[in-house]
């Protein structure tokens, strides 16, 4: 399955937000996010299932694809996109949702990418250094990624420490796409924000 136009995928936490998630969200499609994803954890499933509805609808308005992180049973009922953890199985996911679905897996070395056998995308992390996990690592760096982009089938979204400083860094290297939460979730004026991000993409690593 194709990728989101743009590959960049916005993932979600709604504790570093200064408003609700809702709007958060609308506001970065509109300054032109079409990927996002709900990774809000820490909820009982019937209130994430709820959020996703809703960001859901939000997220239709705008063409925008807005899947969830882990919960396979929420991806199921809401029929949307879903990113696994590293440990679950990529088969299970798909032979329920089907292989019309997007399905991505978090993955941080060759091995994990070599057992993500049934998604459509990697993300690969850490990158570079991150405010939201600042003691996640060992870092990738570019070299690091770079390695793992060659090696792997599927397209990698580099993910961990990626913003509108850092993307130049990925120039060359040949990502699928980018992911991020702590800018995409904290910075003031989400839609300006994003419509910058999405220039520095386009303009580094969009044709590559």
């Amino acid at each position: 399955m194709n990728l989101p136009d743009p590959p960049i995928l916005a993932i979600t936490n709604r504790q570093l937000c200064a408003e609700p998630l809702e709007d958060r969200a609308a506001a970065l499609f509109r300054g032109g996010c079409r990927w996002l994803s709900v990774r809000e954890n820490d909820l009982d499933a019937q209130t994430r299932l709820t959020l996703l509805q809703r960001l859901m609808g939000i997220g239709q308005e705008y063409g925008a694809i807005v899947g969830v992180h882990r919960d396979l049973g929420a991806a199921s009922a809401s029929r949307c996109a879903l990113h696994l953890p590293t440990d679950a199985s990529s088969d299970s996911a798909r032979r329920a949702l089907g292989e019309a679905a997007l399905i991505g897996q978090s993955c941080h070395n060759l091995t994990e990418i070599e057992r993500a056998t049934r998604v459509d995308y990697v993300t690969v992390s850490p990158v570079f250094g991150s405010f939201s996990k600042p003691s996640y690592g060992p870092l990738l760096g570019a070299a690091g990624l770079r390695a793992l982009v060659a090696a792997a089938r599927v397209p990698v979204i580099a993910l961990g420490g990626i913003g509108i400083a850092t993307v130049p860094g990925l120039a060359d290297i040949g990502v699928g796409g980018i992911a991020i939460m702590g800018e995409a979730m904290s910075a003031p004026n989400p839609d300006s924000w994003f419509a910058n991000l999405l220039q520095v993409w386009e303009s580094h690593c969009a044709s590559v």
